[in-house]
């Protein structure tokens, strides 16, 4: 059965782009067409002038629907998290556990393998936030969980069958060899909480490093003689770089140079968020410390932060509201950039043919109205 999207705004090259049909079978897209060829007996789906855009794709994901990953390392836990998230329209995420020790991690691990083995919808891999980070750049992981980088290590971290795994790392606290050890694997390595030197930042990505996670949260800064990690992240053009773009995790000003420096083209919107998105709960256990939602972020016992509150569909809205950008650049920065990164650009974050029928359908206040993963629907 051919099922045919129509009257909807779909991105395009020159914008938004009226008068096209979707027409997708087996779950991914057939082909595009004008809207008065879709096929007869098709099942139509009236998208009533919405906009159609490929579905977020969300790297950092630690949780959602009143569920912590940390906390419910679990196939469960996991899919508890995806349906929270799926309702702000992400189709695709990595679960994100933040430090542990490698037990833990590798029955975090096994959860993602079987939660992608058995179907769960929006499952990608996994992200691992830590342990490998640097004391004085650690936020709120808990610098008791921080241990030397080992053999041990190289094995739990790289232990994914199914899927991508993302592993955030601080250069300061792996040598650029153990880091290009693991990237020999087929780990994705990303530089984040970290206190660095520009150099050592370099050596990193010239290990193998391919990006930044939160750009400018939890990383030495950038300054007149000492570049720091986020000065090596706006001068590189090779790496790509998350941002939490919700206007408490950085100023709106700092993410206008951040696209100023590095443009629509690498950069990725990440939500990093919490529990609280999709549920009611205003506060959270993280590691047996409480955890407060305030304005949209997640705030630990001391006033760090930690996560934010806030889905996908909201931050593309801050972006596009702090940028000035259009829906298909942003678009591109909540969904086609991530694909990208991951690796997964011929399946995902785009609209075309070939593609997973993966959509999120935006109202004209960019609201979430439905959202489909592999062309099923996923919201009543």
């Amino acid at each position: 059965m051919i099922t045919a999207f129509v009257n909807g705004l779909l991105p395009s090259a020159t914008g938004l782009a009226a008068g096209l049909a979707v027409l997708c079978e087996g779950g991914k897209i057939a082909r595009l067409t004008a809207a008065g060829a879709v096929p007869q007996g098709a099942d139509v789906v009236d998208l009533k002038g919405g906009v159609l855009l490929p579905g977020f794709i969300d790297v950092q994901v630690n949780g959602g629907g009143g569920v912590l990953f940390n906390e419910t390392p679990t196939v469960e836990g996991i899919a508890a998290i995806g349906k929270a998230h799926a309702r702000f329209g992400t189709t695709g995420f990595l679960p994100t556990i933040i430090s542990e020790d490698l037990e833990a991690i590798a029955k975090a691990v096994a959860a993602v393998d079987e939660a992608i083995a058995t179907g769960v919808p929006g499952v990608l891999g996994i992200h691992i936030e830590g342990p490998y980070l640097s004391p004085a750049r650690r936020g709120i992981h808990n610098p008791g969980k921080f241990p030397a980088f080992g053999s041990k290590a190289l094995q739990v971290l790289s232990s994914l069958k199914r899927g991508k795994t993302l592993v955030t790392l601080a250069p300061d606290a792996v040598a650029a060899e153990d880091i290009a050890a693991l990237v020999a694997t087929g780990v994705i390595v990303c530089i984040g909480h970290s206190d660095a030197t520009y150099d050592e930042t370099q050596a990193a990505l010239k290990a193998g490093a391919r990006g930044f996670t939160h750009l400018f949260n939890a990383m030495s800064p950038l300054g007149t003689r000492a570049p720091g990690v986020v000065g090596a992240a706006l001068d590189d053009r090779q790496s790509w770089c998350g941002i939490i773009a919700d206007g408490r995790h950085i100023h709106p000003a700092t993410l206008r140079i951040a696209y100023a420096c590095r443009g629509p083209e690498k950069l990725m919107l990440v939500t990093d968020a919490m529990p609280p998105v999709g549920s009611e709960e205003k506060t959270f256990t993280l590691q047996g410390r409480t955890i407060r939602v305030e304005n949209g972020v997640c705030l630990g016992p001391d006033g760090t932060l930690a996560g934010s509150a806030m889905d996908m569909a909201a931050i593309l809205r801050h972006a596009v509201a702090i940028l000035g950008i259009d829906l298909v650049t942003a678009s591109r920065l909540a969904s086609g950039n991530a694909a990208q990164f991951l690796g997964l650009a011929s399946e995902r974050g785009r609209i075309a043919e070939g593609a997973r029928a993966d959509f999120v359908l935006l109202d004209e206040k960019l609201e979430v109205r439905q959202c489909w993963i592999a062309g099923a629907p996923l919201l009543p």
